[in-house]
């Protein structure tokens, strides 16, 4: 090789490292969720976007998500730390133990887990320790207030049909053992339906009318979430008056909804990576509780299933859908 030829090569290299560690110098956001998308992500990069952060300039986002299969998550959560990641965001409890058990040192922000204590994902709410915090949803006693919310639609209600998904195995269970033991206080029986993917739901739906319930309560979870339309449109063909915690189907047409506002769990997430990035210590912020509580109420749904609503749950409700 002449010394030109040389020079040559020796500059590209340079010229490649040089842009490779600006690359590198970039942090990287790996984002994991049970979910596929769905719109109620987008409070979350609208933060980031507002707080000064955009994709491909001063950060770089790994997306990763499990499409509705749980058991994806560990592999995905791992290809994140693999990937050198400078923190990552992860959606509910499932992808949370997942990020948990891929890494201990890159921090982890969560983003609605019902219990972080419970199911073990930091030690305290004040000071987590660790690498881990974020926000927490609502606790698991808020499952006994649709039931309620159940009971004050339908005062005559005696059987609910509850729509779960058993992949989603820490959460779901917490909440329908809650549901279980909040039922009898209320004269209500329970009967359980799951929805393991997204094409169990038809069947799910043919099973729950065979049951011939009165109402029913579709437990959150991000796979059934990302349905809510088609769930909510499945509801009002058996003309099952359909009551959840997320707001999204209240949106979609399912009877009403009495949950946490997640767009705020969302937003206050992109709040913890700013100071993260910043130079927090993840184990040192404290997990933020939520403070909003939403009822919806569609009163088109409630028209056409033949439901009249009590006056008191309209002045009540934080939003009325016509």
């Amino acid at each position: 090789m002449d010394r030109r030829a040389f020079i040559g090569t020796v500059a590209g290299g340079v010229l490649t490292a040089r842009l490779a560690n600006a690359q590198n110098a970039i942090p990287r956001i790996g984002f994991l969720t049970p979910g596929a998308g769905a719109a109620n992500e987008e409070p979350f990069w609208a933060e980031l976007r507002r707080l000064g952060y955009v994709d491909g300039k001063n950060i770089a986002v790994e997306y990763r998500s499990s499409q509705g299969d749980f058991a994806r998550l560990p592999a995905l959560a791992a290809e994140l730390v693999r990937l050198k990641v400078s923190i990552i965001v992860a959606v509910v409890t499932q992808a949370s133990l997942a990020a948990k058990q891929a890494t201990a040192t890159i921090p982890i922000v969560m983003i609605g887990v019902v219990d972080p204590v419970a199911a073990g994902l930091v030690s305290n709410l004040a000071r987590p320790g660790g690498n881990i915090t974020g926000t927490s949803g609502a606790g698991v006693d808020i499952v006994a207030k649709q039931l309620e919310l159940v009971r004050t639609l339908l005062p005559n209600a005696a059987r609910v049909a509850v729509l779960w998904n058993p992949s989603n195995r820490v959460f779901q269970q917490q909440i329908l053992n809650e549901a279980k033991s909040a039922a009898p206080n209320l004269r209500l029986q329970l009967g359980t339906f799951e929805a393991r993917t997204l094409d169990d739901l038809d069947g799910a739906f043919v099973a729950v009318s065979k049951d011939r319930p009165d109402a029913l309560l579709i437990l959150a979870d991000p796979m059934l979430g990302s349905q809510a339309k088609r769930i909510a449109d499945l509801a009002v063909r058996h003309r099952l008056p359909a009551v959840s915690m997320i707001r999204g189907y209240a949106e979609a047409g399912a009877l009403a909804t009495y949950g946490q506002s997640f767009a705020d769990s969302y937003r206050r997430a992109a709040v913890y990576v700013d100071r993260i990035l910043k130079g927090a210590n993840a184990g040192d912020l404290p997990v933020e509780q939520p403070t909003k509580v939403e009822l919806v109420i569609n009163l088109k749904t409630a028209k056409a299933l033949g439901i009249t609503i009590p006056q008191s749950l309209l002045v009540r409700a934080d939003e009325v859908i016509q």
